[in-house]
C-alpha cells in the first residue's frame, strides 16, 4: 500500500498525439461533420432506410440543452435547462478499399444513457455520459457503400446532476479503420523509473489478434526527443494465437533525461510500430516525459525533488454560452488564463473530462487530479429550486452504479494512465456527505465523537450505513490499480469526522479534505501516515494560510476556478458564481486577489467600493475596478499584489500613503474621498523601488464599441475565433457601468455565431442568439468558421455607439 510516511513515485507516463490519441490504435478519422439532429424519440429512428432529410443538420460536438429555452419551471441544479431523449444520424461511405479492415466507432463522450447502432444493428449501450468507448461495427458494415450510423440519447431524467451536465454527442467522433491484428484499446502504457541521470522506461504494448490464424509479431518501440533524434529503442517479438491477445513488455533507458515540470513541460514522443512478416501493420505515437512524484505525510509533495504547494482549482467541464460542447482553442485559452494566475493544479470536478483537456495539461504544465464520481450506489440530493432551496429531486447515476462502477473506472484510467499531467485519481467527491445519504452513531454527538451535539441532524438509523464506504471504495481502488499502480487513489471527504469511523480513509494512498481545514492539525497527529491536503476549499485567505502555515498539508483545490452553468441560486440564476474566472472567461477581482497569493510574477491590482467602514474584516476580494462616483463620496480601495509595500496616486500626485503589504489579511487599502481622474497603484520593493502598477479611470457617457481583443487567424475546419468588445467613451476610457446592448452580424464570409457571453449569471435571456447586453461594459463573441477559406467579417453594433467591424482570416 502506498500511504506509508513517505510514498515515493518516479515515472514517466505519456499521451499519444491527436490523430492517435483517443483510441491509440488504427487510422482514426474524425466524422463531426454533417450528423442529423432531431428531438424526439421514435424506435424507427434507428432503421437504416429512415428518412431523416428533414432533420437538423448540426456538427459534433453539439449540446442541445445550451440552446434550450431556460425557465424557472426546470431545475436549478442543471442550470434551468431541459434535457429530453434525442437522436442523431449520419451517412458514412466505407471504401471498398477498405474491405479486409476492421472498422471501429469511438466516442469521446455521449451525455448520457446512449446506444449506438450501425446499419439498423446495436453496437452497444453505454449509460456514463462522461466514459469515452468504442465498437467494433465490423460486423454490420457495409463496404463500398453508404453506411448509416444512428445514436439514442436518453437525458430525460434531465435533473440527474448536481450541476450543468449538457446534452447530446458533446465530444468529437471518430471512426477507426485497422488491421485485424492491431494494438489493443488504449493498450500502449508507460512508465519509468528515475535513478540519477539514467531513466529506464517501462513499456507495455497489448496487442489484440482479431484474424483466424496465429499472427508471428515484431513490436518496435523508439523514443524520440524533441529535435527528432531517436534516443532509445527496443524490438520485441510476440506469437498470438487466432482470435486472442497478447502483451510485450520493454525497458528503454535514456541518460540524462529532460524532466517534465511545470515551468518546462519537456516532451518526447514514443513511436510504438508493430510487424508482420516484415510489414508496418499498426503504428501509434505518444508525447511523454519523464518526472517523479513524492508524497509524504510531513512535508506535503515534491515535484522532481522540489518540495512545493499544490495551488490548484476545481473545474467543471462547460463553458457558459457553449455549454459542455467546449472548442480546444476556447479550453485552451482558458487553462492558460488559470496559469497566468499562478493556478498550477486542476481537479476534474467531479467527472471525466475531455481528451483534448489532459493533452492541453501536458503541453502547458499542469497537474490534474483526476475524478471519476460523484455519486456511487445511492442518489445525492439535487436541488431544484435553487441550491439548498426547497424540496430536493433525488435522480442521478446510482442506478448504473452496481453494474458500470468497475468497468467504467477501468476504462477511464486506462485512457488517461499515460497523461502526464494526471498525478493522482479520484474515485468520489463527497460520497460521504452526512445523511446525504449514509449516516453513522458519531453523527449523535457527545462523548469523544468530536461533536458537542449532534451534527448533520444527527444519527438517523435507516440511512444506509456509513461502514458500506470502505468496502466500496476497496473495490474501486482495486479497479483502478488494476491498470495503474503508478499513482495514488484518494477521494474528496465531505463528512471527515464521520469517514474517519470507518474504513473509507485507510482504503485510500492520500486523504482529500472538502472544507476541513478545522481538522487539518488534529486528523495529522491522530494519523501520522495519512497523507493530507485540502480537495475542495474556499476563496477565503485563512483557508489558503492553513495551507501555506502548514507543511504537512500539500496544497489546496479552489471551488472554484471557473463559474460554471447549474448548481443555480433562486431564479434568475445561470449557474455558481464563485469562480477566479466568469462564464467569458475573464479574470474577476477575487481571480487577482488569488494571483497575488500564488503568482511568482510581479503584480498589483486594485478594486473599490462605499464603505465607511474601516475595520480590515470589510475587506472585500470582490471588488471591480471602477472609478466612477459622485464627488467627496467615501470610497474604499482595496490593493492585491504580492508587492512588499504600496502607494495610491490620482494623476500622479500622491492620495494614499506607502503601506506595506499586511500578512493578516493580504489585502492594503485607502479610504478618501473620490475624485475624479486617473487612480494609480504602484507597486515596491523593499527597497521602494517600483516593480508593479495598475490603474483606473474615471469614465464618461458610452460612446462606441471596440475590440479589446480578437483572434486574427482561425482554421477553416470548425475553428472558433473569440472577439472580446469592450464598451468606451469619447476618450477610449472603458465604461466599467455600462450594460447597452450589442448585436452581432456576419457581414461575410462562411461562419457561426456560437453565442455571446457576457459573465452575468442573472441574465437569463438567450445567450445562444445574436443579442446580448454587455457586463461591466463587456461581452465575448464566439465565431466560428464553416470550412472555406474566405475571410470573415463581423459586425458588432448597438443603439447611439458606433459601431466596429472585426475581420477574421480563415486558413
Amino acid at each position: 500500500m502506498l500511504t506509508t510516511k513517505k510514498i515515493f513515485l518516479s515515472f514517466l507516463v505519456c499521451s499519444c498525439t491527436s490523430v492517435f490519441s483517443q483510441i491509440g490504435f488504427g487510422d482514426s478519422q474524425k466524422i463531426n461533420e454533417q450528423w442529423k439532429f432531431i428531438l424526439q424519440d421514435n424506435k424507427d429512428f434507428q432503421d437504416n432506410s429512415f428518412n431523416d432529410s428533414k432533420w437538423q443538420t448540426v456538427a459534433v460536438p453539439h449540446d442541445w440543452s445550451i440552446k434550450g429555452q431556460l425557465s424557472p419551471t426546470l431545475a436549478s441544479a442543471t442550470g434551468f435547462l431541459p434535457g429530453g431523449i434525442a437522436w442523431y444520424r449520419k451517412t458514412m461511405d466505407v471504401p471498398s478499399a477498405k474491405k479486409g479492415e476492421k472498422v471501429f466507432l469511438y466516442f469521446e463522450g455521449v451525455y448520457n444513457r446512449s446506444e449506438v447502432f450501425v446499419n439498423g444493428h446495436s453496437l452497444g449501450k453505454r449509460p456514463n455520459g462522461y466514459i469515452s468507448f468504442a465498437y467494433d461495427a465490423t460486423p454490420y458494415i457495409k463496404y463500398g457503400e453508404k453506411n448509416t450510423i444512428a445514436v439514442r440519447v436518453d437525458h430525460s431524467k434531465s435533473a440527474d446532476s448536481r450541476w450543468y451536465t449538457g446534452s447530446g454527442i458533446y465530444r468529437n467522433v471518430w471512426v477507426v479503420y485497422a488491421n485485424p491484428v492491431h494494438i489493443a484499446q488504449w493498450g500502449v502504457y508507460a512508465y519509468p523509473e528515475v535513478s540519477k541521470n539514467t531513466g529506464t522506461l517501462n513499456v507495455e504494448v497489448g496487442v489484440e489478434n482479431g484474424s483466424a490464424e496465429k499472427s508471428n509479431l515484431t513490436v518496435v518501440n523508439e523514443l524520440i526527443a524533441n529535435d527528432g533524434k531517436t534516443v532509445a529503442k527496443s524490438t520485441n517479438t510476440v506469437a498470438i494465437a487466432a482470435n486472442q491477445s497478447g502483451k510485450i513488455a520493454a525497458k528503454i533507458k535514456v541518460t540524462n533525461p529532460k524532466l517534465w515540470d511545470l515551468e518546462n513541460p519537456n516532451l518526447y514522443q514514443l513511436k510504438t510500430t508493430v510487424l508482420k512478416d516484415g510489414k508496418v501493420i499498426d503504428h501509434s505515437t505518444t508525447q511523454t516525459g519523464f518526472r517523479n512524484f513524492t508524497f509524504d505525510a510531513n512535508k506535503g509533495f515534491a515535484l522532481n525533488g522540489k518540495w512545493m504547494k499544490i495551488k490548484g482549482v476545481c473545474l467543471h467541464h462547460d463553458a457558459g454560452v457553449l455549454g459542455s460542447a467546449v472548442p480546444r482553442e476556447v479550453l485552451e485559452g482558458r487553462l492558460k488564463t488559470l496559469k497566468e494566475i499562478g493556478v498550477n493544479a486542476v481537479r476534474t470536478s467531479h467527472n471525466p473530462q475531455a481528451p483534448d483537456f489532459y493533452e492541453l495539461c501536458d503541453e502547458l504544465g499542469l497537474l490534474v487530479l483526476n475524478e471519476a464520481y460523484d455519486e456511487w450506489e445511492f442518489p445525492k440530493r439535487k436541488w431544484l429550486e435553487g441550491w439548498n432551496v426547497g424540496t430536493p429531486g433525488f435522480e442521478g447515476s446510482f442506478d448504473i452504479f452496481a453494474d458500470w462502477a468497475e468497468k467504467d473506472l477501468e476504462d477511464f484510467v486506462r485512457r488517461d494512465r499515460n497523461h502526464l499531467s494526471v498525478f493522482a485519481w479520484s474515485i468520489g467527491n463527497e460520497v460521504d456527505y452526512p445523511n446525504d445519504p449514509y449516516s453513522h452513531p458519531v453523527l449523535a454527538g457527545g462523548g469523544d465523537t468530536g461533536f458537542s451535539q449532534a451534527a448533520y441532524g444527527g444519527y438517523k438509523k435507516d440511512a444506509p450505513d456509513a461502514m458500506r464506504l470502505g468496502a466500496i471504495a476497496k473495490r474501486l481502488v482495486a479497479a483502478v490499480k488494476k491498470y495503474d499502480k503508478s499513482r495514488p487513489t484518494t477521494a474528496g471527504l465531505a463528512g471527515v469526522a464521520m469517514s474517519n469511523e470507518t474504513e473509507y480513509p485507510g482504503a485510500l494512498d492520500i486523504t482529500g479534505y472538502n472544507y476541513t481545514e478545522s481538522k487539518y492539525q488534529s486528523d495529522h497527529k491522530k494519523y501520522p501516515k495519512r497523507v493530507i491536503f485540502g480537495s475542495e476549499n474556499r476563496h477565503d485567505y485563512e483557508a489558503w494560510l492553513a495551507v501555506k502555515n502548514n507543511e504537512h498539508i500539500f496544497g489546496q483545490f479552489l471551488w472554484t476556478g471557473i463559474d460554471y452553468l447549474g448548481e443555480s441560486g433562486r431564479w434568475p440564476s445561470r449557474g455558481f458564481y464563485s469562480g477566479l474566472v466568469d462564464f467569458a472567461g475573464q479574470i474577476k477581482p477575487r481571480g487577482y486577489f488569488r494571483q497575488s497569493l500564488w503568482s511568482e510574477k510581479p503584480m498589483i491590482y486594485i478594486g473599490t467600493y462605499l464603505s465607511n467602514n474601516p475595520n480590515k474584516k470589510d475587506l472585500s476580494m470582490d471588488a471591480w475596478p471602477l472609478w466612477n462616483y459622485n464627488e467627496g463620496q467615501k470610497v474604499k480601495v482595496v490593493c492585491y499584489t504580492n508587492a512588499a509595500k504600496a502607494r495610491l496616486e490620482l494623476d500622479g500626485k500622491v492620495v494614499g500613503e506607502v503601506k506595506n503589504y499586511d500578512a493578516e489579511v493580504g489585502i492594503i487599502s485607502w479610504d478618501i474621498p473620490f475624485q475624479s481622474g486617473k487612480l494609480e497603484a504602484v507597486g515596491l520593493d523593499k527597497n521602494n523601488k517600483e516593480v508593479s502598477r495598475y490603474a483606473i479611470t474615471s469614465s464618461k457617457q458610452p460612446q462606441a464599441i471596440v475590440v479589446k481583443s480578437a483572434d486574427a487567424v482561425i482554421n477553416k475546419d470548425n475553428g472558433v475565433a473569440e472577439i472580446m468588445l469592450q464598451i468606451v467613451d469619447e476618450n477610449g476610457i472603458p465604461v466599467m457601468i455600462s450594460d447597452n446592448e450589442i448585436t452581432c452580424k456576419i457581414v461575410s464570409g462562411s461562419a457561426t455565431l456560437l453565442g455571446l457571453e457576457a459573465g452575468n449569471n442573472s441574465d437569463m435571456t438567450d445567450y445562444t442568439d445574436n443579442v446580448q447586453r454587455v457586463f461591466h461594459g463587456r461581452i465575448l463573441a464566439y465565431i466560428q468558421a464553416n470550412g472555406t477559406n474566405e475571410p470573415i467579417k463581423v459586425q458588432f453594433s448597438s443603439p447611439w455607439l458606433k459601431a466596429v467591424e472585426v475581420t477574421i482570416n480563415v486558413k
